[in-house]
């Protein structure tokens, strides 16, 4: 199976909101929006604060909050497909059962170009999310969803930026099914107060960087989608040659929502 993108910017999961948040920004038609992190059942999230700043980055603790599965589905996912967006739906589970249930009502929902499973959560046993500690959990949770989604969708499996794991994982999940990896997500830290929380933003884009280099390099077969402090043209155009095949734009665009079309007309001038 090939994934087919219209070009190498995507919008990460939980930037872009339910997308109308975005939509005076930027034109959806042929974006692939990756959606917030679903979970079967509505989720509230942290409730004390969720965000603060960082030296050079954000940092978060959301525990996982959104509305719920079928809240998406009804509400959310047809206004995605009527603005043109081809729809990545991230999931994450409390168990592999809850992925494969997940997995199997996405799989027949009009509209979705792919699935994104989420097993690089900064803090997943405090959110009350399945730990995919080792690649062996990662795999667990990408074949749950792959043997319940149709063949011809996509799976995307997002892994944590461990430089000394990434390979292993990247192997373990494509031999499990998934189309493509992300490389990565936020990496663990802590807010002011302690509590566990996660680092996104040009910080870790170094990180971004050596993980995607180390997975294309000792895995040139594997499709690998960059993301991790994706700011400005120089930083996607680094994912890229170092061997990704798309980066994801998340962080950037709460400080600047237009960042992903400047960045696709930047990449297109490179053509």
């Amino acid at each position: 199976m090939t994934l087919r993108l219209n070009h190498p910017v995507m919008i990460a999961s939980g930037c872009g909101g339910t997308g109308r948040e975005l939509a005076p920004y930027l034109d959806l038609d042929g974006f692939a929006f990756v959606t917030r992190t679903l979970s079967r059942d509505p989720r509230v999230g942290t409730t004390a604060s969720r965000m603060a700043e960082a030296p050079s980055g954000l940092l978060n603790t959301l525990g996982v909050h959104n509305p719920g599965l079928a809240h998406f589905l009804d509400e959310e996912l047809p206004w995605l497909v009527g603005a043109g967006a081809q729809v990545f739906v991230s999931v994450a589970g409390a168990t592999l059962g809850e992925y494969a249930e997940l997995a199997r009502l996405i799989g027949r929902a009009p509209g979705v170009a792919g699935i994104e499973v989420n097993v690089s959560l900064p803090d997943p046993g405090g959110a009350g999310i399945f730990e995919a500690r080792e690649p062996f959990h990662a795999a667990s949770a990408v074949a749950a969803v792959r043997r319940e989604t149709p063949s011809d969708l996509p799976v995307l499996a997002k892994l944590r930026p461990d430089v000394s794991r990434v390979v292993e994982a990247a192997r373990a999940v494509v031999e499990a099914g998934a189309t493509a990896v992300v490389v990565g997500n936020a990496v663990p830290a802590a807010m002011p107060d302690g509590r566990p929380a996660g680092l996104s933003g040009p910080a870790i884009a170094p990180i971004a960087l050596r993980c995607v280099s180390e997975v294309c390099g000792r895995l040139p077969d594997v499709t690998v989608i960059g993301c991790g402090g994706v700011a400005e043209a120089a930083g996607a155009r680094a994912l890229l040659g170092a061997g990704a095949v798309a980066v994801q734009v998340g962080t950037a665009l709460l400080r600047d929502p237009t960042t992903a079309t400047r960045l696709v007309a930047d990449l297109q001038e490179d053509q």
